[in-house]
C-alpha cells in the first residue's frame, strides 16, 4: 500500500466494483481523479458562508425532546456542578426547528457538539467528576451516543432542517480520544499518547502532545499502518457490524491508497456521515494541534462524500453549494490578533507559520471577535470589511462569536449590555455565531461551575416568559432576519456615513447581482429623517426590518415615526438582489 507522506502530491483514483456499503462510489465518479495536495480554493468563498448566521449548541444543553435516553451506559448524577449529562438530545433540536425557534432568529447553519458515541464513564479531573456530557470524548466515530439520541433521529433532523432552509455542521475530531476511565479501556499506544504535555511555544509542541491528562492525543503524525484496538472489534462485534465495518474500512484503504494509520481510520469515519446523513459541512475541532495536511485529505473526502449523497438524495438536497469546512485555531483572529501575524492569515506556531487555508478550510472561527466587541462599532465594522474585501483574508471567510463553550474570555460575561452585544454581533462583516442563549442573556456565571463549566448551563428556556427577555430575543430575531435576506450584511463592502447618529452602509455585486443595505443607529425614537445617502435612489421603496414598515425614499432620505433608535434598511423588490 502506498503511504501518504506529508505534503506529497498523491492522487486518488476510484475504482469500479466497490460494494453497495457506505463507502461505495458511484459510477459517474470512477476514474475521477483527487489531489490530497496543498490546495486553495480559486473561486473564493461563497458570500453566503461570509454572511451566514450559525447557531452552536452543546446538544446536552439544549433541549430534551426524549427523557427516556437521559441517562444510558450506567451515567448517573453524581459530577461535579455542569459536568453531568442533562438530557439535551437531537430530537429536542428536531422540535425547535419545527417550532420555528432558528427560524424566527434567521439562522442559516446549525451546528452542535460532536454527536459520536463518548466514553461510558466518568474521569476525575482536577475539578472533580466529569461526564462526556459535551462530546468531545470520543470512543466510537461510527456510532451516535444515545444519550443524543439515535442514528434514525439523527438522519431526521439533518433532514427537517433542509426542509426548512438550514444547514447543519457536523462537529469533527480527529486530534484525540475520550479517556480511560471506569468503564472504558484506554485506546492502544500504537493509536495515541498522554505525554508529553503541550508546552504551545513551537510546532512540534503543539502537535505532537497530550493536551491534557483526560485526552490522548492521536499520533496524527504517523503514516504507520495499525490494527484496530481490542475494545473497537469486539464492541462491533456484540453490536452484529463487525464484518460490515471492516469490509468497508477495506474499500475505502483500497480505493485512496492512504496508510491504514489512525488519522485515516478517523476520516473514513467522519465521511461517511457525510455520505449517509447529507452533513453539508464540518466544524473541526482543534485543529492547530494537527499536521495541516491531514484537513485537506478530510476536505477532500468529505466532498467526495457530499456529492455522493446528493446524487443518491436530490430530493432532499437543499442547493448547490460545495461541501463547507470551518476550523477552530486558538488564537487565530483578524487583524493581528494574538498569533495571527499582522498582514497574514497565518497562524505562527513561534518557529513556523501555517495557512489553514491553504489546506481544505473555507473559514476559520475569528477568536479575536469578543476583544475587538470592546471598541467601537465603526472600528470593528471597517477594519473586517478592509480585511475581508481588500486584505489577508480576501477571498476566505471567518466566524465570529461573543461566546464560546471553551473561550475563558467571552464579551460582556455579565450580560451587562446584551442589545449592544446583538448589534455587534449580528452587524459584522464575516459569519456570526450566536452561542446558545446569546439571545436570551443565558446566565454565564453559574454558583459552584469551575472552569469552562459555567459557559454551559442548559439552555434557559423559561426566560422566555420575562417581558425582558421576550424583547431582548426579538431585537436579536430583527437584526437575524436583516442579515439572513440581504448577503451585503455580512459579506458586503462597507462604508461610514455618519458617526452621530452612526450610519453605514454594505454593498456587494458579484456575477452581476448586486446587494445593498444601510443601518442607522442611536436615531431618534419616534418621527425622524434619516438620510440614505444614494444608497437608494429616490421613488424606491425601502424596509425598515426593525419596525417592519415599508417607505419610500425621497429628497434621498426617508421620514417615518417608529418607537425604535434602530433603523435597519433594504430595497423592496430588487431584481438583481441575490437569491438565498
Amino acid at each position: 500500500m502506498t503511504n501518504y507522506l506529508l505534503g506529497a502530491f498523491i492522487t486518488c483514483t476510484l475504482l469500479i466494483g466497490c460494494n453497495s456499503s457506505k463507502d461505495s462510489i458511484n459510477s459517474s465518479e470512477v476514474n475521477q481523479t483527487y489531489n490530497y495536495s496543498k490546495t486553495q480554493t480559486e473561486q473564493g468563498i461563497d458570500p453566503f458562508w461570509n454572511n451566514a448566521i450559525v447557531y452552536f449548541m452543546i446538544t446536552d444543553r439544549f433541549a430534551n425532546g426524549d427523557k427516556s435516553n437521559d441517562q444510558v451506559f450506567g451515567r448517573k448524577q453524581d459530577a461535579a456542578v455542569l459536568r453531568n449529562f442533562m438530557g439535551g438530545d437531537i430530537t429536542g433540536i428536531t422540535n425547535k426547528i419545527n417550532n420555528g425557534y432558528f427560524k424566527a432568529l434567521g439562522v442559516d447553519v446549525l451546528w452542535m457538539t460532536p454527536l459520536n458515541e463518548q466514553v461510558h464513564g466518568y474521569w476525575d479531573e482536577d475539578w472533580g467528576r466529569s461526564y462526556p456530557f459535551h462530546g468531545y470524548w470520543i470512543k466510537d466515530w461510527t456510532k451516535v451516543d444515545p444519550n443524543f439520541g439515535t442514528e434514525a433521529e439523527m438522519k431526521n433532523m439533518i433532514h427537517t432542517a433542509h426542509a426548512n432552509g438550514i444547514r447543519v455542521l457536523a462537529d469533527v475530531v480527529i486530534n484525540h480520544t475520550g479517556p480511560k476511565t471506569n468503564s472504558d479501556v484506554a485506546w492502544p499506544d500504537n493509536w495515541v499518547r498522554t505525554n508529553p504535555a503541550c508546552q504551545w511555544h513551537s510546532y512540534e509542541h503543539n502537535v505532537k502532545c497530550a493536551l491534557a491528562t483526560s485526552i490522548p492525543d492521536v499520533l496524527t503524525e504517523s503514516e504507520e499502518d495499525v490494527e484496530l484496538p481490542d475494545f473497537l472489534l469486539e464492541k462491533w462485534r456484540l453490536e452484529g457490524r463487525l464484518e460490515q465495518e471492516l469490509a468497508e474500512l477495506d474499500d475505502f484503504f483500497e480505493r485512496t491508497q492512504l496508510s491504514r494509520a489512525p488519522k485515516n481510520y478517523i476520516v473514513k469515519w467522519l465521511t461517511d456521515w457525510v455520505r449517509e446523513y447529507g452533513i453539508d459541512g464540518f466544524r473541526v475541532d482543534t485543529a492547530k494541534h494537527v499536521e495541516a495536511e491531514i484537513w485537506q485529505v478530510l476536505k477532500t473526502e468529505a466532498s467526495l462524500a457530499f456529492k455522493q449523497w446528493k446524487a443518491k438524495n436530490p430530493a432532499l438536497v437543499l442547493d448547490d453549494k460545495d461541501f463547507f469546512m470551518v476550523g477552530e485555531v486558538m488564537h487565530f483572529g483578524v487583524n493581528g490578533f494574538k498569533n495571527t501575524p499582522q498582514g497574514t492569515r497565518n497562524y505562527d506556531y513561534g518557529d513556523k507559520q501555517v495557512d489553514f487555508f491553504d489546506f481544505g478550510f473555507d473559514s476559520l472561527i475569528n477568536m479575536g471577535f469578543a476583544t475587538h466587541a470592546k471598541g467601537s462599532m465603526e472600528d470593528i465594522f471597517s477594519t473586517y470589511s478592509q480585511e475581508l474585501n481588500n486584505g489577508a483574508l480576501t477571498g476566505v471567510g471567518i466566524i465570529n462569536y461573543v461566546v464560546s463553550h471553551d473561550d475563558p474570555e467571552p464579551y460582556d460575561k455579565a450580560r451587562n449590555s446584551p442589545y449592544k452585544t446583538a448589534l455587534k454581533l449580528m452587524l459584522s462583516p464575516g459569519a456570526v455565531q450566536i452561542y446558545y442563549g446569546d439571545e436570551l442573556a443565558r446566565n454565564l456565571t453559574i454558583d459552584g461551575a469551575i472552569g469552562d463549566a459555567t459557559w454551559r448551563s442548559f439552555m434557559n428556556w423559561e426566560d422566555i416568559k420575562q417581558q425582558k427577555t421576550q424583547d431582548l430575543l426579538h431585537h436579536w430575531q430583527k437584526l437575524g432576519a436583516f442579515r439572513h435576506d440581504h448577503l451585503a450584511v455580512g459579506a458586503g463592502i462597507h462604508k461610514e456615513h455618519r458617526s452621530k447618529p452612526y450610519i453605514f452602509s454594505r454593498s456587494l455585486t458579484t456575477n452581476g447581482n448586486y446587494d445593498q443595505v444601510l443601518v442607522a443607529i442611536e436615531v431618534k425614537k419616534g418621527l425622524k429623517t434619516v438620510p440614505v445617502y444614494r444608497v437608494f435612489p429616490n421613488g424606491s421603496q425601502v424596509k425598515d426590518y426593525y419596525s417592519n414598515q415599508i417607505i419610500t425614499v425621497s429628497n434621498n432620505e426617508i421620514n417615518f415615526s417608529s418607537p425604535f433608535n434602530i433603523v435597519l434598511l433594504a430595497p423592496v423588490n430588487n431584481s438583481k438582489a441575490f437569491s438565498l
